[in-house]
């Protein structure tokens, strides 16, 4: 974020807008840059919410009334009860104790808390400089864009929970990829107008790699996908060896479901193949963006941006072994999702500074 914050110094001359003079433009950078970070956090912390099998420990979706935690032992009992009449305590906690089971709704609670305070922290200063009119009209339609995306967000997260409520205690690995994939999406909307209101004119010369940036930034969010379906099917708990697969490039059970199609959404030893070649081919492609970005007489932003991309890429490769070869504890496996943001932060960055005009 501070790097966002950094694209604006040093630009030449930008027309002023109907949003005003550039203070109000970076005042307006800065809030959104804000609001992505919240969802970087939230990410990580639905990342912990789901390592430590806390997400279906609220069976109600109250969005007003669900504001409040239990404030008593009453109100605790009560909460516990719903609980105990679910598909993942019968089978899979029998026997919890309610201390234990304030384990894991306090993570599910946070999860949900941080959601509504996002929701906020976006539609208040929005109404504020709507009424300040410091928005032009395609600015205007573009927020209110991302505050619906917000919304349905939280209603994907509930439609995601429900899936875990029925007679199999795991939630749908096609809601969580889709919930996980709208929250990126979300932080990229945030991320992408920032820096068009730090930077509207696009400045990178007729041979910057921007189509290049582009592909990498659209795969780094297909490997996100990828890795929402390897977390839904549980994948990462099989083949803990690295780079072959239990001793194969490619696993002999890869194909082993019928039809054959299933297998790249049901099979472990499929999709984790999928996410492992995803992240080859992204090593490739980041080493050759940031080559042929280091290697030019490029603009300092542009030198700056595919630093942080190559980085920021080889913490979240080598995190990601570290994770597999670990089966997937709480902190490498929420690490490796929070990295995660911040490498599509920085592919969005890269790309952004490449672009033509």
């Amino acid at each position: 974020m501070a790097e966002a914050l950094s694209y604006a110094q040093g630009s030449a001359h930008v027309p002023e807008t109907v949003a005003g003079p550039d203070a109000g433009r970076r005042a307006i950078a800065a809030w959104l840059l804000a609001c992505a970070a919240l969802v970087a956090v939230m990410v990580l912390v639905g990342g912990v919410t789901r390592l430590t099998h806390s997400g279906l420990s609220i069976v109600e979706w109250q969005p007003l009334v669900g504001t409040l935690p239990p404030l008593n032992e009453g109100d605790w009992q009560v909460v516990f009860e719903k609980y105990q009449q679910t598909p993942e305590y019968r089978l899979v906690n029998l026997g919890m104790s309610l201390a234990e089971f304030k384990g894991i709704f306090w993570w599910e609670y946070v999860h949900r808390l941080l959601g509504r305070f996002i929701g906020l922290a976006f539609f208040v200063p929005l109404a504020g400089f709507w009424i300040r009119g410091r928005l032009d009209r395609a600015l205007a339609l573009r927020l209110l864009g991302i505050f619906v995306l917000g919304g349905l967000q939280g209603a994907l997260g509930w439609y995601m929970v429900q899936s875990g409520l029925v007679d199999d205690p795991r939630v749908s690995q096609f809601r969580l990829t889709a919930h996980l994939g709208l929250a990126f999406l979300l932080f990229g909307a945030m991320l992408w107008t920032a820096l068009d209101l730090l930077r509207p004119r696009p400045s990178a010369p007729a041979d910057a790699p921007s189509r290049l940036a582009g592909w990498v930034a659209a795969l780094v969010f297909a490997q996100v996908l990828l890795g929402g379906l390897v977390a839904g099917i549980r994948a990462g708990k099989a083949y803990n060896t690295f780079p072959l697969m239990n001793g194969h490039l490619v696993p002999p059970e890869t194909f082993m479901i019928d039809p054959w199609w299933k297998n790249f959404f049901y099979n472990m030893a499929t999709v984790q193949l999928d996410h492992r070649m995803v992240a080859w081919l992204l090593l490739v492609l980041v080493a050759w963006l940031w080559a042929r970005v280091s290697w030019r007489d490029a603009e300092p932003r542009a030198r700056r941006a595919a630093h942080v991309l190559a980085s920021a890429f080889v913490v979240q490769f080598a995190l990601g072994v570290w994770t597999l070869l670990a089966a997937v504890p709480v902190a490498l496996g929420a690490a490796h999702q929070f990295v995660a943001v911040l490498v599509f932060g920085a592919a969005l960055f890269c790309a952004h500074t490449l672009r033509k005009e």
